[in-house]
C-alpha cells in the first residue's frame, strides 16, 4: 500500500531506492532466463539432443550471475535501511525538539521514533523495490507466455490480476486495524514508562499491584487485537496463495490440453510451467516484505501527527552569533495558555546589562511563562523580546543558547557522567572552569563524595542525587555556559536556607557582569537582587529597588 506521508519521507533516498528495484528487476530477469534455459535443456534431453554442454555452460553463469546480483543487494538493502532510519529520525527529533513540552509523550513518541521507524527499514528497502518488480515481471511474463500459447497466457493473465488485485481489498482493512493496533502499542509504551518512572511512588500509595493489573490487562488486549489483525491478515495471503497455484495448474493445463488435442509440442507445457512460476515469484516475496514493513505501515498515523504538529516558534536564523550583552527588554508582550486566559498579558520590562532583578507572584502569577517566553520554549503573542538589543525571534537556535540559560526548578539531568552533565552548554569548557562552576553553586563536596567523582555515571535523571543536589548540579551547569543571560527559576525551593544562601552567594559572584533574573518563592532567594518585580494574575503588580523586602510575596497572594 502506498502512503502519501510515506513517499514523502522516501524523497531522502530516492536514488537507493531505485537501484534496489534495478537489482530486484534484474535478479526476476536472470529468474525468467535460467527457466528458460532450464525448459530447452529438458526439451533437448526429450529429443534426445548429444549436445547440451553450451546450455548447462548458459544455466550455470545464470546462477552464478544470479547469486552475485543477490549478494550485492542485500548489503546495498542494509545500507539504504540504515540511512532512512538514521534521516528519518534525525527529522523527527528536530521536529520534536520544536514541539512544546506540553504537547509531548514520552511513551509514544518513544513508539514512533524507535518501533516505528525500524518497521520503515522493511517498507522502503523491500516493499517499495518489490512493487516496481511486480508491476513489470509478471505482465512481461504473460507476454512471453501467450506467444507460446495464447490461452495459456489468458489464463495467466486473469490469475496474475487476481493474485495481485484481490489481497489490496484488504489493504484498507489491514490499515484501518493495524491503525487501531498501533494505538493500542503507543499507549500501552506510554504506560510502561509512565509506570517505571513512578514505581517508587506506586510502591509508596499501594497502587503497585493495580498498576501491574491495568498494564496486564492492556497488554492482553494489544494480544488479542494483534490475532485479530494476524486472521484477516491470513485470508488475504490464502487469496493471494490460492489465485498463483491455480494459476500455475490452469495454465499448464491449458497446454496439455492442447498439446493432448496435437496441436501444440508437449515440451510447451514445461517451459509455461517454469515460466508460470517465475510469474507469481515476485507477487509472493511482496507479500512477505508487505508485511516486514507493516508496523512502519501502522506507525504513520504517529509520524504524521509528529509531522504535522503545530510548532508554536519558529526556527530563527538571521543571527549566529549570541547576544552583544545582558540587555533584556520585554516590550508589551501578550501570552495565553492554549484554552485559558492564563498567561502574560501586556508585561513590559527593561533589565540592564549586568542587573539582578527579582521576578515574584503567587502561582499562576506568569513568572514560569516568562522563563519559558525567555528560552523559546513559545514565541508571544503580541509584543516583543529583545536581548542586547536584538529580537530573540531572530537569534538562531544555537545564538539563543549562548545568550539566554534558563535553570528550571526540577531540571534534567542526563545519564552521562557528571563532568558530561556540567558541560552540556559548552563541550569545550575546560577542567578548572568545571571545577570552578561545581564549587560556586555548592555542589564540588557532593560530586566528590561520588564513586568515580566527576567521571562517575549518573543515573536516570541524577537518580543517585537528591532534589536539592540536582538543582544545584543544574546551577553549576548554567554557570559553566558563558551566555549573559542567566535565568533562575525556582532553583533553591529544595534547599535549607542557609545552603540557599551560599549557593545564590556563589553564583552572583561566579557571574560578574552577568544579568541574573531569579524567579522565587522565598525572598530570601532574592537578597542579591538590584530591584524586584511582582506579578499577579499575568501583569505587574508592584515593584521596588534592592532586594524584595520581607512579606512582599505575602502581600502578592503568596503563603
Amino acid at each position: 500500500m502506498l502512503h502519501r506521508r510515506l513517499l514523502q519521507l522516501a524523497g531522502a533516498v530516492p536514488g537507493a531506492i531505485l537501484l534496489l528495484a534495478l537489482a530486484g528487476l534484474i535478479i526476476s530477469s536472470l529468474h525468467l532466463a535460467f527457466a528458460l534455459g532450464l525448459s530447452g535443456v529438458i526439451a533437448s534431453v526429450v529429443r534426445g539432443d548429444d549436445h547440451l554442454t553450451p546450455a548447462l555452460t548458459l544455466l550455470t553463469v545464470v546462477t552464478i550471475g544470479r547469486g552475485a546480483v543477490i549478494w550485492i543487494r542485500e548489503p546495498l538493502a542494509a545500507r539504504v535501511g540504515t540511512s532512512v532510519r538514521i534521516r528519518l529520525r534525525r527529522r523527527l527529533l528536530e521536529q520534536l525538539s520544536v514541539v512544546p513540552a506540553t504537547s509531548r509523550d514520552s511513551g509514544t513518541m518513544a513508539a514512533t521514533i524507535i518501533d516505528g521507524v525500524d518497521g520503515l527499514d522493511g517498507y522502503y528497502t523491500r516493499y517499495l523495490p518489490q512493487l516496481t518488480v511486480v508491476l513489470v515481471v509478471p505482465a512481461t511474463v504473460v507476454v512471453v507466455i501467450s506467444i507460446i500459447s495464447l490461452p495459456a497466457g489468458i489464463v495467466l493473465a486473469l490469475a496474475a490480476a487476481v493474485a495481485v488485485l484481490a489481497p489490496r481489498a484488504w489493504d484498507a482493512l489491514l490499515l484501518k486495524n493495524g491503525r487501531a493496533r498501533w494505538e493500542r502499542f503507543a499507549r500501552l509504551s506510554s504506560d510502561y514508562v509512565e509506570a517505571l518512572q513512578s514505581i517508587p511512588l506506586l510502591r509508596g500509595f499501594g497502587a503497585d499491584a493495580r498498576a501491574a493489573e491495568r498494564l496486564a490487562a492492556d497488554a492482553d488486549a494489544l494480544r488479542l487485537s494483534t490475532m485479530r489483525q494476524l486472521r484477516v491478515s491470513l485470508v488475504e495471503t490464502g487469496v493471494s496463495a490460492l489465485a498463483m497455484h491455480l494459476g500455475v495448474i490452469l495454465a499448464v493445463s491449458v497446454v496439455l490440453l492442447t498439446a493432448a488435442a496435437g496441436n501444440a509440442p508437449a515440451a510447451e507445457a514445461v517451459a509455461v510451467l517454469l515460466l508460470a512460476r517465475e510469474c507469481f515469484r515476485p507477487v509472493q516475496e511482496l507479500g512477505a516484505h508487505w508485511h516486514a514493513g507493516y508496523l512502519g505501515l501502522s506507525a504513520v498515523d504517529g509520524l504524521e501527527q509528529l509531522m504535522s504538529a503545530a510548532v508554536p516558534v519558529g526556527r530563527g536564523a538571521a543571527i549566529r552569533e549570541p547576544a552583544a550583552d545582558g540587555g533584556v527588554d520585554i516590550d508589551d508582550i501578550v501570552y495565553r495558555h492554549p484554552g485559558t486566559d492564563a498567561g502574560l498579558h501586556g508585561v513590559s520590562l527593561r533589565i540592564e546589562p549586568g542587573e539582578k532583578v527579582a521576578i515574584l507572584g503567587p502561582s499562576g502569577s506568569g513568572k514560569s511563562t516568562l522563563a519559558r517566553l525567555l528560552e523559546r520554549e513559545s514565541d508571544p503573542e503580541s509584543g516583543r523580546i529583545l536581548l542586547g538589543g536584538s529580537d530573540l525571534r531572530d537569534l538562531s537556535p544555537s545564538a539563543r543558547i549562548r545568550s539566554v540559560v534558563v535553570v528550571p526548578q526540577d531540571p534534567t539531568l542526563f545519564a552521562w557522567t557528571v563532568r558530561d552533565n556540567l558541560r552540556l552548554y559548552r563541550p569545550e569548557a575546560t577542567e578548572a572552569e568545571v571545577l570552578e562552576a561545581a564549587k560556586s553553586a555548592g555542589i564540588h563536596d557532593v560530586i566528590g563524595d561520588l564513586p568515580r567523582g566527576y567521571d562517575t555515571v549518573l543515573g536516570e535523571n541524577g537518580e543517585q542525587l537528591s532534589g536539592g543536589q540536582r538543582q544545584r548540579l543544574a546551577v553549576a551547569r548554567a554557570l559553566v555556559s558563558t551566555a549573559p543571560v542567566l535565568v533562575l527559576d525556582e532553583v533553591t525551593s529544595a534547599l535549607d536556607a542557609h545552603t540557599e544562601q551560599r549557593v545564590m552567594d556563589g553564583v552572583v559572584a561566579a557571574a560578574p557582569g552577568r544579568t541574573i533574573v531569579f524567579i522565587a518563592h522565598r525572598e530570601s532567594a532574592c537578597v542579591h537582587a538590584d530591584r524586584w518585580i511582582a506579578l499577579r494574575n499575568g501583569r505587574i503588580a508592584d515593584a521596588g529597588d534592592g532586594p524584595p523586602p520581607v512579606g512582599a510575596l505575602v502581600r502578592q497572594g503568596t503563603s
